[in-house]
């Protein structure tokens, strides 16, 4: 099979991988699995898991640590502190020591099943401390409980995982080393590692931050993606070549960048070379898998497989109960992260490569982790239902928080009920109270309720995306509802539950800008508030009043934008810093000028545009008036059109207007 024979191969078993998830509403990752154990040696023998195929997969994992370095910030650590280095680092110190102690037991008992030295434990031991970030945080984003008290942990542990991934890549070459040699070899690495990092990150951020800046001045994109795989791969070959790893110097490269002012259009850049790399990688994991190895060995699987699924979830719900959390909330942290993880994978190859792994233990163990990461989605869907078996008392914890609810919402009628009490939630309940508006408002931040609530303020705990706990405080009574919070998942949940049991009730929902205002209007919003838009508003009223223009006048003209859903100000010029993944498909403003021998010279709109076209003729600029032109107005040589549209759909627009 030639080069092109394999590539087409594995372009379409990835891309039926992931339309199958995607029908199923699974995450891809499980596709990339799947696809790759069907096409693989083991199975249908369509390709062979050739070292070339795999040495371009594992810039999959290079990108992945870049991207985790591009979101690494020491202001979110700070925020939450307890839970990613109290937490995080107990969970992953406990899972290590546990299972390589365990591993060392077992073998010293049972040598002629499980006999292994201790750096080969201690390896099991780095494997087993991660959990699949790209699974769980997708999922626990999608149901929208990042921000509930489970969420938060999850998050944490997650986050702390990632950063260990760095330190234990510089550890597990270094127990490959032989045994006389491996404390030196494992304190010179660390040596190296600290002065490479204290070298790059004291003097390389301000290098990079120059060199970015030279290069985006020249305005080329072309230029731009190449030095910014130049960066990266360069500094994983400095690592690399420095006795480190690959990916270690694409997590210093992802971070260095994270501080500059280009964050956000490098994040768009590298996102289709991490996604298809790392989908990749994933089809060369699975098929690594021999099946009928694990067949022959199904008991040794099956004990690989639920053993420290068990373990995990016992040791992360305990220590989740044990840093404070109710026993509902650790036993759902337990299910999320019970699995193994994408770089459990990547270390356990690792650790392959290094003579770490017996070979008759690699493939069962392999099967293990995989099949554990497919069985995740489940758990985490059934969830609900499984603490309420598991934890007899936490339907009783849902009853007392419901009843405090009703109780705190007992007599109000006609009141607003605010979801969400950060400082958009405050700022409201205190013009509320300056009119005598009564208001209850539900948030999940224990700490932010206890002192709002003996401050006096009517907030109670409380999750608003529970049909139960808007209920409990009195949706059917209330005379509005607010969402406060900026996240379009949790607004369309407590927009579904109003529309099917306070379909009368208006509902305002806060956005940041107005990608998504259609959507939630489409969901039964009452009134969108796009901060961005509403902010640009109050920016122009203001410049308005300040140049002599009439204050009634100012009134009138944000008055008509609002009325008109903000018509004029949704859209906007597309610039460089607009290139985030969110803003690609916003409304947008394009010039298109006519020059000499341009097709839409003495013709008009309504003859060039289709009527359902989904770009809108804003205004014609003409001998330096600006005017505002009919469907039917001729269009002359120089004149300046300014179309308002999505992207995909402006571009189409112009290719009419300037070719035919």
């Amino acid at each position: 099979m030639n080069a092109l024979d394999l590539t087409l191969l594995y372009l379409l078993a990835a891309v039926l991988g992931v339309v199958l998830c995607r029908v199923m509403q699974l995450p891809p990752v499980l596709g990339y699995l799947g696809v790759g154990v069907v096409i693989g040696p083991n199975a249908l023998a369509l390709a062979q898991n050739s070292e070339q195929v795999r040495d371009v997969a594992e810039f999959g994992v290079v990108f992945l640590m870049f991207v985790i370095g591009l979101e690494f910030s020491l202001t979110r650590l700070r925020t939450m502190g307890r839970h990613v280095f109290g937490l995080g680092l107990t969970q992953v110190a406990t899972t290590l020591g546990m299972v390589t102690i365990t591993s060392v037991a077992f073998g010293t008992l049972a040598p002629q099943w499980w006999g292994m030295p201790w750096q080969t434990a201690l390896a099991f031991g780095c494997v087993a401390a991660m959990s699949s970030t790209a699974l769980v945080m997708k999922m626990t984003a999608e149901r929208g409980e990042l921000e509930t008290e489970h969420g938060k942990r999850v998050v944490g542990i997650l986050l702390f995982q990632d950063l260990a991934v760095v330190p234990l890549l510089v550890l597990i070459p270094a127990l490959g080393s032989p045994p006389e040699a491996m404390v030196q070899a494992l304190g010179f690495a660390v040596l190296k590692a600290a002065v490479l990092l204290l070298v790059l990150l004291t003097g390389g951020q301000r290098v990079l931050r120059w060199w970015l800046a030279l290069v985006a001045n020249r305005r080329s994109h072309e230029l731009f993606v190449l030095n910014l795989l130049l960066i990266t791969l360069g500094l994983a070959w400095l690592t690399e070549h420095a006795g480190l790893s690959l990916a270690l110097g694409a997590f210093v490269a992802g971070m260095l960048i994270s501080e500059t002012e280009f964050k956000h259009q490098v994040e768009t850049d590298i996102k289709p070379f991490h996604d298809v790399l790392l989908g990749l990688f994933f089809i060369t994991i699975g098929m690594l898998l021999d099946w009928r190895i694990v067949w022959q060995q199904w008991l040794l699987f099956l004990l690989l497989l639920l053993l420290p699924m068990a373990l995990k979830f016992a040791l992360i719900a305990g220590l989740s109960r044990a840093f404070g959390a109710a026993p509902g909330v650790s036993v759902r942290v337990g299910l999320y992260l019970a699995q193994a993880g994408e770089f459990g994978l990547v270390l356990l190859t690792l650790a392959s490569s290094q003579g770490l792994v017996p070979p008759t233990l690699f493939n069962p163990l392999l099967a293990a982790m995989v099949v554990s990461m497919l069985l995740t989605p489940f758990l985490i869907q059934y969830s609900d239902g499984l603490v309420i078996r598991l934890v007899g008392s936490d339907w009783l914890l849902q009853s007392v928080q419901m009843t405090t609810i009703a109780k705190q919402a007992m007599g109000a009628q006609k009141h607003v009920l605010i979801c969400g009490y950060g400082r958009s939630g405050q700022n409201l309940a205190r013009l509320l109270q300056s009119q005598d508006i009564p208001y209850l408002a539900l948030d999940l931040d224990p700490d932010r309720v206890r002192h709002a609530a003996s401050g006096g303020d009517a907030v109670v705990f409380g999750d608003a995306t529970r049909l139960q706990a808007l209920m409990a405080a009195g949706l059917a009574r209330a005379s509005a509802v607010v969402v406060t919070y900026p996240d379009r998942t949790t607004a369309l949940k407590v927009l579904a539950h109003t529309q099917s049991h306070a379909p009368t009730v208006p509902v305002i929902v806060r956005t940041v800008d107005d990608r998504d205002l259609d959507l939630l209007r489409q969901a039964g919003a009452t009134e969108v508030v796009p901060e961005a838009i509403e902010g640009s508003l109050m920016l122009a009223s203001h410049a308005l009043a300040l140049v002599g223009v009439p204050m009634r006048r100012v009134l009138r003209l944000a008055q008509a934008q609002r009325a008109q859903r903000y018509g004029l100000l949704r859209g906007y010029f597309h610039g460089a810093d607009d290139d985030s993944a969110d803003e690609q498909e916003q409304i947008r403003l394009l010039s298109v000028n006519l020059t000499p021998g341009t097709h839409a010279i003495g013709r008009s709109w309504q003859a060039l545009i289709p009527a359902d076209s989904a770009v809108q003729l804003i205004s014609l600029r003409r001998g330096g008036a600006r005017l505002n032109p009919a469907p039917e107005t001729i269009f002359m040589m120089h004149d300046a059109l300014i179309l308002q549209g999505p992207p995909s759909a402006l571009t189409l627009a112009e290719q009419q207007l300037l070719h035919g």
